[in-house]
């Protein structure tokens, strides 16, 4: 296919996994007016209507629904072939982090297709805090990460993806177990662990001010850093924990998860960053992937 054909199924794709031209606009930094002109030549070259329109909103005709496989294929199949092309002068390896502020399994999908696509480029993790990611790819150290948000990432270029909101790890035995939706109000008089500030001073700050709009001032306990260990001392009745929803997934003995009233309030964002000025050859593949298996 020529590059303009293959532009025009990138645009296609966007629509189709947003279903909103003004979204779809949005996230390709461009405008609404092009866009639709775009989709309407690729319509009329393929002979076939791809997107039904009306007050209601978007939706993929079944040739929208035909194409869409196979124009993620092509765009697949094209970025193997530039990434062989440059294989030469391509890096041996993609350093990338991930935050360490949700469970690991939430990125798991994300990394077995990257390692399904990344060809002779060896996928290198590092597990760490969203400040020590941050200093990792300002550096150069690090390639791209995927933090907490909010966090503060200075000049670094920046795709929202995930939104996990907070909810809370209690003791099997606690009295508060038996509720199956539990309030900042319910816990002001328990011990809470929390994190120290210096570990994600942006998300603690943005936690601390839903606190106080809740009068909520438990007694805090510290938390440790291997959650692991955290949901040990929650088992054994020592307090209660505050964590992102992804850590619903570590399952232990002693320990349940309840849904928290003010948990959209507290919720983190997961987004990508990496530096402009030092672009990868695998960016694209992995702000793509990242797009489609974080985004939510």
């Amino acid at each position: 296919m020529r590059a303009l054909d293959t532009h025009a199924l990138s645009l296609f794709c966007a629509v189709a996994r947003c279903l909103n031209f003004r979204q779809a606009a949005e996230q390709l930094h461009m405008t609404q007016p092009p866009l639709s002109r775009a989709i309407k030549a690729l319509e009329e070259r393929l002979g076939a209507r791809l997107f039904e329109r009306d007050t209601q909103g978007v939706a993929l005709t079944q040739a929208g629904h035909t194409l869409l496989p196979q124009a993620l294929h092509i765009l697949d199949l094209l970025d193997i072939a530039q990434t062989s092309l440059r294989q030469d002068s391509a890096p041996a390896r993609l350093r990338l982090g991930l935050t360490s502020s949700v469970a690991a399994g939430l990125f798991r999908p994300l990394l077995a297709a990257l390692e399904g696509q990344l060809g002779s480029i060896r996928l290198e993790l590092t597990s760490a805090p969203s400040p020590r990611l941050v200093a990792g790819v300002r550096k150069g150290q690090l390639d791209a990460a995927l933090l907490a948000l909010p966090s503060a990432t200075f000049e670094l270029a920046v795709q929202p993806l995930a939104h996990q909101p907070m909810m809370l790890a209690l003791p099997a035995g606690h009295r508060l177990a038996q509720r199956r939706k539990l309030s900042l109000l319910d816990i002001a008089q328990e011990s809470v662990y929390w994190f120290e500030r210096a570990r994600q001073p942006a998300f603690f700050d943005h936690c601390q001010v839903v606190f106080r709009r809740h009068g909520f001032a438990p007694i805090f306990l510290r938390e440790a850093p291997d959650h692991h260990v955290l949901l040990g001392d929650v088992a054994a009745g020592k307090g209660m924990a505050l964590l992102a929803d992804s850590f619903r997934a570590l399952r232990l003995a002693g320990v349940v998860y309840r849904p928290l009233v003010e948990g959209e309030e507290l919720a983190a964002g997961i987004g990508l960053a990496w530096r402009e000025d030092h672009g990868h050859a695998a960016l694209s593949l992995l702000r793509r992937l990242a797009q489609e298996h974080l985004k939510k």
